[in-house]
């Protein structure tokens, strides 16, 4: 089963790139749901996490946390997991 592990970055008004933000505020671990979300891509869920994530970019398209969507200016980074 295809996993992930996201994390949240804050939001820096300087506009500053993803990589220099700092640590993540909150991470998770996702796995596949064999559903596809909204945004047309297969979602993965975990930890209060559900992103819809496009697996050959590897980008997020949609994500909430706790069941709201992230501020405007807050960034995710995913990072595959083998485990």
């Amino acid at each position: 089963m295809e996993r992930f592990e996201i994390e949240i970055l804050p939001y820096n008004a300087q506009d500053m790139a993803a990589e220099a933000r700092g640590p993540a505020v909150r991470s998770a671990v996702v796995e596949a749901t064999g559903e596809i979300g909204a945004s047309g891509h297969p979602r993965y869920a975990g930890e209060g996490v559900v992103a819809d994530i496009d697996p050959t970019s590897r980008t997020v398209e949609a994500i909430t946390i706790d069941g709201a969507e992230i501020e405007d200016g807050w960034s995710v980074r995913i990072t595959p997991r083998e485990d």
